[in-house]
């Protein structure tokens, strides 16, 4: 990807998100995605999911327990080498308001084989 579809795919991303359409975000994730986050424990009972069913589920278990939910994205990251993307984002949650970012992992086929969500310090709305 070059730097201005990184952006493009960021801003989607978030959009995707803001709709609560979890099948478009998960159009770009393969088959055997991993995804680590510390919400997933909460939500899944493992801080880690495999493989994109699962992944779904978790999403939209996670889903199902928000009222409210934004995701504004502040900056992206890219390194083209590794093929490496962080997005960098203020999500708000019920009026939960935390920094976080979003590490992504892109294989040849450009499609995300490994993900993994930071949370920052929460703040107010």
């Amino acid at each position: 990807m070059r730097r201005e579809e990184v952006a493009t795919f960021a801003a989607q991303w978030a959009a995707a998100w803001n709709r609560a359409d979890v099948e478009a975000v998960l159009a770009h994730f393969h088959d055997d995605i991993v995804f680590t986050s510390p919400t997933a424990l909460a939500v899944a009972g493992t801080a880690t999911v495999h493989g994109k069913p699962a992944l779904r589920a978790y999403w939209r278990a996670a889903l199902a327990g928000i009222g409210t939910l934004h995701f504004t994205v502040d900056r992206v990251l890219w390194d083209p080498a590794s093929r490496e993307l962080a997005i960098i984002y203020v999500s708000r949650v019920d009026g939960r308001v935390r920094r976080m970012s979003e590490n992504l992992r892109f294989g040849e086929d450009g499609l995300i084989i490994a993900a993994e969500v930071f949370h920052g310090v929460a703040g107010e709305d």
